[in-house]
């Protein structure tokens, strides 16, 4: 089955001749995950200037338990639904369009720049109260997504195949893989687009 790689600025739901434009589940899961860590730690590291009404190591103590709650949480949430649609996903169409990883992201990013913008400051002037926890936070919550992500990985290369999820069914902010609007997955074969399982970056990528 042949299926066409989307290339440049897709974001389209339809692709000519009755195709959609598909984009990686895996690759939107972990969209948010490295903004966040950064985001986090930075805003941890300068939190520490600031010795807070708990001081540093309590601020630093309790950031440290946040961290690692969150990453769990963020990390199991919305698993069953995950692995529903994936039993359920059918291969995708010879006229399907795949969204470049980078295409993916880029949609992410610029649909959340402002809500990471906002929880950067939030975790800048939590600070003032626990220097470092908000920071944490946010860094746990980056490190959840990765997680759910490499998860994600591991449902593809167990079935060996790929999961796709209809652009127009992600939201308006392009992020929402799982969420009420999305009617189930598409699949393709391990070599399709230029993103391995799990979402990371392929070395090559390939048309299948």
């Amino acid at each position: 089955m042949e299926v066409c790689r989307a290339r440049g600025r897709q974001h389209v739901a339809r692709a000519g001749r009755g195709g959609q434009g598909l984009a990686r589940v895996a690759v939107v899961v972990r969209a948010g995950a490295a903004p966040m860590w950064w985001l986090g730690v930075c805003a941890a590291g300068i939190g520490l200037a600031v010795p807070g009404l708990t001081g540093r190591r309590i601020g630093v103590l309790a950031g440290a338990a946040l961290f690692l709650l969150t990453a769990a949480v963020v990390a199991r949430t919305g698993r069953r639904r995950y692995r529903r649609l994936a039993e359920g996903a059918v291969r995708a169409g010879r006229h399907d369009v795949l969204q470049d990883r980078a295409v993916s992201l880029r949609v992410w990013r610029r649909g959340h720049r402002w809500w990471l913008l906002l929880a950067f400051l939030a975790a800048l002037g939590s600070s003032f109260a626990a220097p470092a926890a908000a920071g944490l936070l946010l860094a746990g919550a980056g490190t959840g997504l990765r997680l759910k992500a490499a998860w994600l990985g591991r449902l593809e290369r167990a079935a060996d195949a790929l999961l796709w999820v209809r652009v127009d069914w992600l939201g308006k902010r392009g992020g929402r893989p799982a969420g009420p609007a999305v009617k189930g997955y598409r699949s393709t074969g391990p070599a399709a687009g230029d993103a391995a399982p799990g979402g990371a970056r392929r070395r090559t990528a390939a048309l299948v």
